[in-house]
């Protein structure tokens, strides 16, 4: 009999030892799942995708972001949705792209055999969020591949009125080097440039004619289109040199021993018969500014003051009279920057 009561205690001790055993294997299938399941969302889920393609950027590594699937430059596959076929791919590099901070995944959903993935970032200080078709593109072994079902390139079409040379994000360009008409560019036509979304991307134009504080567009979406129209202003030392050419301009008039210096914004009639040549002088210089005029400058009409100084004879009765007089006008003119930087100042008066 004791014997038997030994066998029963060992049977439910066993018992007991093979439940606790299960129950331990359960919990390690459990515990593995879980980590199964975490390993595959910081890895190898779109999610993980997307969060690798945003850490590229934010780390300003644009060529190796431009490998990833899906991230292509092929124009003739960006054409159809609607990028130029023209357009530059000169933005697309490391010293074009502006800081981007905090970039975190904040949902993912799945839509048949696709998942769009949204995200979060701050770019340059501005809060942004940009969503994303990521689709499966093949297995590494037991761990899903992923592309982007839509590139994440987009465009920026940039217009710069009053200078050929800018920069984007500190990068500096020559829209010569950029437009598909080369060094036969108009001045006026916009400028098609592939950007990597999402971004900041300011331009600014800094140069010895024309200057202008940064004009900034974030690029959220992909494959979108994004105008920036940029207007230069002349600069200080650009306007000093157009004073010095007016006043020299007009310093030239006065050598000409005529009342009406030829293509001179100034002149004198007088009834009288002249009896020694003028002599002329500029009693006050037009004090100029220089103001956008489309691609070019133009001089907003001022006022200037030439004196004469004469001796003429009246028709009338011979008698001979000196003639000191001021004589008021306006001159205006226009500014042309030529292919190679330098300016050509063309002065007039308004009413020509």
């Amino acid at each position: 009999m004791m014997h038997g009561g030994r066998g029963t205690r060992r049977r439910a001790r066993l018992g007991t030892d093979l439940t606790i055993l299960g129950i331990v294997g359960l919990l390690l299938i459990a515990a593995i799942g879980t980590g199964g399941v975490s390993l595959y969302q910081q890895f190898y889920s779109p999610s993980a995708f997307v969060q690798r393609y945003l850490d590229l950027l934010a780390s300003g590594r644009a060529a190796d972001a431009l490998q990833l699937p899906g991230v292509s430059v092929d124009l003739a596959l960006l054409e159809g949705s609607g990028i130029d076929r023209t357009a530059s791919e000169a933005l697309l590099r490391t010293a074009a792209l502006a800081p981007l901070t905090d970039a975190h995944i904040t949902s993912e959903k799945s839509d048949d055999d696709a998942y769009t993935v949204k995200a979060a970032y701050t770019a340059r200080g501005v809060r942004g969020a940009t969503t994303f078709q990521v689709v499966q593109d093949g297995w590494s072994g037991i761990t899903p591949n992923w592309r982007f079902a839509h590139s994440p390139l987009a465009e920026i079409e940039l217009t710069v009125r009053g200078a050929d040379q800018f920069a984007v994000n500190g990068f500096a360009i020559d829209r010569r080097q950029v437009s598909s008409a080369g060094v036969d560019a108009a001045p006026l036509d916009p400028l098609h440039l592939l950007v990597l979304t999402p971004g900041v991307y300011s331009v600014t134009v800094d140069t010895a004619i024309a200057s202008s504080p940064g004009v900034s567009v974030l690029a959220d979406t992909p494959l979108a289109r994004t105008p920036i129209d940029v207007q230069a202003q002349a600069t200080e030392r650009f306007v000093e040199v157009v004073q010095q050419r007016v006043e020299e301009f007009l310093t030239a008039c006065t050598t000409q021993a005529v009342l009406k210096p030829t293509a001179c914004p100034f002149g004198l009639e007088v009834q009288d018969r002249i009896v020694d040549a003028p002599k002329w002088s500029i009693a006050q210089q037009p004090t100029v500014a220089v103001v956008p005029d489309g691609a070019n400058w133009a001089i907003p009409a001022t006022d200037a003051v030439a004196h004469i100084e004469v001796e003429v004879q009246s028709l009338y009765d011979g008698s001979i009279k000196r003639v000191e007089e001021d004589v008021p006008f306006q001159v205006n003119g226009t500014i042309a920057i030529l292919p190679d930087g330098s300016a050509s100042i063309r002065v007039g008066s308004p009413e020509e």
